[in-house]
């Protein structure tokens, strides 16, 4: 008669610590690509927020009504990574390329190649009034733009939306604006006194 063969009373008690040591390294993969996603996770978003979320407080009245004073907004530093600002765009840079400076806020009325001039008040691009906003038909102060002037290249001519209560590239503080001084294209105006959250156009 053939004899069983008696199973080692331990062989049960090594399979369950071999199990017990693949579920321990499966549960130590799985946190650890967990905590691999959350750090990638934070990254970009870190990455989005210095992007996009790079906030700047407007000194003064020069971008009223849209912008008042005070305000802070939000700034897009990778708008112009593969573009270019337009006219219309509303940017922050650095007065003077003074990186040291408090950024400033203005609208681009016109860019490279353009002709700009104010003549009897009013602002003409390319020969044409500017109506980006009413008060470019009304200006007390032509400053440098008394005269013709044809924007060579990276050159950017700025001007608040409230021009009495601007100073922009009328004046010799500022002048034109280069292309590596500009941060970025302003999209969005957050909440303040008597402004409510809206997108920047």
């Amino acid at each position: 008669m053939r004899r069983k063969r008696k199973r080692s009373r331990y062989s049960s008690g090594l399979s369950f610590y071999e199990d017990k040591n693949t579920v321990n390294t499966s549960r130590i993969a799985e946190a650890l690509l967990w905590v691999s996603y959350t750090v990638i996770a934070l990254f970009l978003a870190v990455i989005c927020f210095r992007s996009f979320g790079f906030r700047i407080g407007v000194l003064g009245g020069s971008m009223e009504p849209g912008i008042v004073q005070g305000q802070n907004v939000l700034v897009n530093k990778l708008a112009y990574r593969m573009s270019t600002p337009q006219r219309g765009d509303v940017v922050a840079f650095y007065p003077g390329g003074d990186d040291k400076m408090h950024p400033s806020v203005k609208r681009v009325v016109a860019i490279p190649g353009d002709s700009v001039q104010i003549l009897n008040g009013v602002l003409l691009v390319n020969g044409i009034p500017c109506s980006y906003s009413d008060g470019y038909s009304s200006i007390s102060e032509a400053g440098l733009a008394a005269d013709m002037e044809i924007l060579e290249d990276s050159q950017y001519f700025v001007m608040g939306d409230n021009p009495e209560d601007s100073e922009d590239s009328r004046s010799a503080g500022i002048g034109t604006v280069q292309d590596e001084d500009i941060i970025g294209s302003v999209w969005l105006a957050l909440p303040a006194d008597g402004s409510r959250l809206h997108r920047v156009e």
